[in-house]
């Protein structure tokens, strides 16, 4: 399984020729945000858009995203259904274990995630220290990881954190990586982080955890940190892994603690089976104003 400065064209796949120069820093100049009562920001300008406020977007994605999340079914996909067969007890350590013991991960794409390669190329990721929780395979980990960014992939799964190593040990950036087995909620790592991206970690713990995941991101991010989440739309369904997911379930938990999302749009980017259903959003730390 898997923390301002994407900009899309509009009706075109986004290229490194279509990136403005805004882009260039994070967050660009012409963003900035005013957090009173959770609902006052600025979003990010588009390439051949007005700047817009985030909130009348946020309206304007209806259902989809503030409300009801996507309408895909992942149990439509067989691997789903063993994937959850595998969840019989209180142990959830116990059921990704055995995913990984049994080659159940249907939320493997055996690659980097595309939208990452792409914002990898962009240069508008932090810098620094990176983690990414729920690892897997450690695909993006490694995608991430440069003499720039010093990247963590955190898997509660032995055997997923040894396949990681297995296959990515002799890499040419080997030394700007690593892979822990740890718990996520229980970890205290020597420094904190600049970067955290959540990729199917959410939407895959049980929805009573996601009040600790918010805190445990709040603790582990600096103060000027960036959360990038790709965020599966997933609603209408019953039971889990992965549970129904949409973008007022990390608004709800994650706007208590200071943080809005900078920037939301439709991941253009999305493999096939996911097109239409994910988000992708940046958050950051919104610092109050006053207005003495």
């Amino acid at each position: 399984m898997g923390g301002c400065g994407r900009l899309w064209m509009k009706g075109r796949r986004p290229t490194e020729e279509n990136i403005s120069g805004e882009m260039k820093s994070f967050p660009p100049r012409s963003a900035r945000c005013l957090c009173w009562g959770g609902a006052y920001m600025r979003a990010l300008p588009r390439v051949g858009e007005p700047v817009r406020w985030l909130v009348s977007r946020a309206r304007a994605m209806g259902s989809s995203a503030a409300g009801g999340g996507g309408r895909r079914d992942p149990a439509e996909n067989p691997k789903v259904g063993r994937l959850r067969d595998l969840f019989t007890g209180d142990d959830a350590a116990d059921g990704w274990e055995k995913s990984w013991e049994f080659g159940v991960t249907p939320w493997d794409l055996r690659k980097p995630t595309p939208v990452i390669e792409h914002l990898v190329r962009s240069g508008t990721l932090p810098k620094g220290r990176a983690l990414v929780p729920g690892c897997g395979m450690g695909y993006d980990v490694v995608t991430l990881a440069s003499p720039e960014r010093f990247v963590v992939g955190l898997d509660i799964s032995d055997m997923a954190i040894k396949k990681a190593k297995k296959w990515s040990s002799s890499l040419p950036n080997a030394d700007h990586f690593t892979f822990l087995v740890e718990d996520f909620f229980k970890w205290i790592p020597d420094e904190q982080f600049d970067l955290i991206f959540d990729y199917t970690f959410f939407c895959a713990l049980d929805p009573s955890l996601r009040v600790a995941w918010a805190e445990t991101v709040n603790r582990l991010l600096k103060r000027d940190g960036e959360l990038l989440t790709l965020i599966y739309l997933i609603s209408d369904q019953e039971g889990g892994p992965p549970y129904n997911n949409k973008v007022a379930d990390y608004q709800k938990v994650l706007e208590p603690l200071g943080f809005r999302a900078v920037f939301m749009e439709d991941n253009e980017l999305a493999i096939k089976p996911r097109k239409g259903c994910e988000k992708l959003g940046r958050w950051k730390r919104c610092a109050h104003q006053s207005s003495l």
